[in-house]
Protein backbone atom coordinates (compact mmCIF):
# COMPACT_ATOMS: atom_id res chain seq x y z
CA UNK A 1 0.00 0.00 0.00
CA UNK A 2 1.45 3.33 -0.70
CA UNK A 3 -0.08 6.79 0.23
CA UNK A 4 1.31 9.87 -0.39
CA UNK A 5 0.58 13.28 1.56
CA UNK A 6 1.89 16.40 0.11
CA UNK A 7 0.90 19.31 1.77
CA UNK A 8 1.19 22.46 -0.91
CA UNK A 9 -0.79 24.94 0.78
CA UNK A 10 0.35 27.59 3.88
CA UNK A 11 -3.27 28.04 5.12
CA UNK A 12 -3.49 25.91 7.75
CA UNK A 13 -0.51 23.57 9.56
CA UNK A 14 -1.59 19.81 8.98
CA UNK A 15 -0.09 17.07 10.85
CA UNK A 16 0.64 14.47 7.94
CA UNK A 17 1.37 11.07 9.88
CA UNK A 18 -2.25 11.69 11.93
CA UNK A 19 -3.86 12.34 8.55
CA UNK A 20 -2.29 9.04 6.96
CA UNK A 21 -3.49 7.48 10.06
CA UNK A 22 -7.02 8.34 9.35
CA UNK A 23 -6.95 7.35 5.66
CA UNK A 24 -5.56 4.11 6.47
CA UNK A 25 -8.21 3.57 9.14
CA UNK A 26 -10.95 4.72 6.34
CA UNK A 27 -9.35 1.97 3.86
CA UNK A 28 -9.37 -0.70 6.51
CA UNK A 29 -12.92 0.17 7.07
CA UNK A 30 -13.95 -0.18 3.36
CA UNK A 31 -12.21 -3.32 3.03
CA UNK A 32 -9.48 -2.16 0.75
CA UNK A 33 -5.67 -3.89 1.34
CA UNK A 34 -4.65 -2.16 -1.91
CA UNK A 35 -4.31 0.87 -2.66
CA UNK A 36 -1.81 3.57 -4.70
CA UNK A 37 -3.27 7.06 -3.33
CA UNK A 38 -1.96 10.68 -3.23
CA UNK A 39 -3.43 12.77 -1.03
CA UNK A 40 -2.71 16.73 -2.28
CA UNK A 41 -3.45 19.55 0.13
CA UNK A 42 -3.35 22.80 -2.14
CA UNK A 43 -4.03 26.41 -1.75
CA UNK A 44 -7.16 28.34 -3.68
CA UNK A 45 -4.85 29.32 -6.26
CA UNK A 46 -3.68 25.70 -7.42
CA UNK A 47 -6.79 24.63 -6.90
CA UNK A 48 -8.62 26.93 -8.92
CA UNK A 49 -5.94 26.11 -11.88
CA UNK A 50 -6.94 22.30 -11.78
CA UNK A 51 -10.82 22.50 -11.65
CA UNK A 52 -10.67 24.99 -14.45
CA UNK A 53 -8.03 23.28 -16.46
CA UNK A 54 -9.31 19.81 -16.17
CA UNK A 55 -13.29 20.40 -15.38
CA UNK A 56 -14.05 23.32 -16.90
CA UNK A 57 -15.36 25.38 -13.83
CA UNK A 58 -14.37 28.71 -13.47
CA UNK A 59 -13.37 29.28 -9.49
CA UNK A 60 -11.73 27.00 -6.73
CA UNK A 61 -13.74 24.09 -4.66
CA UNK A 62 -13.67 21.75 -2.48
CA UNK A 63 -12.20 18.15 -3.76
CA UNK A 64 -10.85 16.88 -7.50
CA UNK A 65 -10.27 13.20 -7.43
CA UNK A 66 -8.47 11.90 -10.52
CA UNK A 67 -8.98 7.84 -10.81
CA UNK A 68 -5.82 6.09 -12.31
CA UNK A 69 -7.24 2.65 -12.05
CA UNK A 70 -7.82 0.53 -14.91
CA UNK A 71 -11.29 0.29 -13.85
CA UNK A 72 -13.65 1.19 -10.18
CA UNK A 73 -15.92 -0.33 -8.18
CA UNK A 74 -16.02 -4.01 -6.79
CA UNK A 75 -14.89 -6.57 -9.02
CA UNK A 76 -15.38 -10.03 -8.83
CA UNK A 77 -16.91 -10.26 -5.82
CA UNK A 78 -13.15 -8.36 -4.00
CA UNK A 79 -12.44 -5.51 -2.56
CA UNK A 80 -10.69 -3.14 -5.33
CA UNK A 81 -7.22 -1.54 -5.18
CA UNK A 82 -7.34 2.43 -5.31
CA UNK A 83 -5.08 4.42 -7.24
CA UNK A 84 -5.73 7.44 -7.89
CA UNK A 85 -5.17 11.23 -6.69
CA UNK A 86 -7.02 13.69 -4.41
CA UNK A 87 -6.59 17.28 -4.53
CA UNK A 88 -7.95 18.91 -1.29
CA UNK A 89 -8.60 22.38 -1.21
CA UNK A 90 -7.67 23.62 2.43
CA UNK A 91 -8.87 27.22 2.09
CA UNK A 92 -12.32 25.59 1.33
CA UNK A 93 -12.27 23.40 4.16
CA UNK A 94 -11.96 26.67 6.19
CA UNK A 95 -14.69 28.53 4.42
CA UNK A 96 -17.24 25.60 4.42
CA UNK A 97 -16.27 24.63 8.03
CA UNK A 98 -17.96 27.75 8.90
CA UNK A 99 -20.83 27.18 6.75
CA UNK A 100 -21.62 23.48 7.98
CA UNK A 101 -20.66 24.71 11.94
CA UNK A 102 -18.26 21.73 12.05
CA UNK A 103 -13.58 22.06 11.93
CA UNK A 104 -12.18 22.48 9.07
CA UNK A 105 -10.25 19.74 10.12
CA UNK A 106 -13.74 17.29 9.71
CA UNK A 107 -14.51 18.95 6.07
CA UNK A 108 -10.98 17.94 5.00
CA UNK A 109 -11.67 14.11 6.39
CA UNK A 110 -15.16 14.47 4.75
CA UNK A 111 -13.42 15.34 1.26
CA UNK A 112 -11.01 12.86 1.69
CA UNK A 113 -14.09 10.31 2.14
CA UNK A 114 -15.62 11.99 -1.08
CA UNK A 115 -12.96 11.53 -3.08
CA UNK A 116 -12.47 7.84 -1.84
CA UNK A 117 -15.86 7.52 -2.59
CA UNK A 118 -15.74 8.33 -6.01
CA UNK A 119 -12.52 5.97 -6.70
CA UNK A 120 -14.70 3.27 -5.56
CA UNK A 121 -17.47 4.06 -8.41
CA UNK A 122 -19.70 6.64 -6.72
CA UNK A 123 -21.32 8.84 -8.45
CA UNK A 124 -23.07 12.31 -7.50
CA UNK A 125 -24.25 13.63 -10.80
CA UNK A 126 -27.98 12.63 -10.38
CA UNK A 127 -30.20 12.83 -7.34
CA UNK A 128 -30.77 9.78 -6.23
CA UNK A 129 -27.03 8.46 -6.25
CA UNK A 130 -26.16 11.67 -4.52
CA UNK A 131 -28.23 10.73 -2.08
CA UNK A 132 -26.61 7.38 -1.57
CA UNK A 133 -23.12 8.40 -1.86
CA UNK A 134 -23.90 11.42 0.82
CA UNK A 135 -25.40 8.90 3.77
CA UNK A 136 -22.11 6.22 3.00
CA UNK A 137 -19.88 9.71 3.44
CA UNK A 138 -22.19 10.62 6.33
CA UNK A 139 -21.60 7.14 7.78
CA UNK A 140 -17.98 6.65 6.88
CA UNK A 141 -17.03 10.36 8.48
CA UNK A 142 -18.86 9.72 12.01
CA UNK A 143 -17.24 6.32 11.95
CA UNK A 144 -14.07 7.78 11.35
CA UNK A 145 -14.59 10.49 14.19
CA UNK A 146 -15.27 7.93 16.64
CA UNK A 147 -11.74 6.21 15.94
CA UNK A 148 -9.94 9.43 15.83
CA UNK A 149 -9.35 13.06 16.68
CA UNK A 150 -9.88 14.86 13.71
CA UNK A 151 -8.34 18.13 16.03
CA UNK A 152 -4.81 16.27 16.12
CA UNK A 153 -4.95 16.97 12.25
CA UNK A 154 -3.98 20.51 13.50
CA UNK A 155 -1.11 19.37 15.34
CA UNK A 156 2.37 19.60 14.62
CA UNK A 157 3.92 15.74 14.91
CA UNK A 158 6.24 14.87 17.49
CA UNK A 159 9.89 14.29 16.63
CA UNK A 160 11.01 11.11 17.86
CA UNK A 161 14.24 11.06 18.96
Amino acid sequence: MTLAILNRQRTKRINARHLRAILQTLLEDLGIASAELGINLVGVREMTLLNETFLRHSGSTDVITFDHGPGTGARNGKAPGLHGELFVCVNEAVAQAKRFRCTWQAEIVRYIVHGVLHLLGHDDLKSEARRRMKREENRLVRRLGLKNSFAELSRAAKIRP
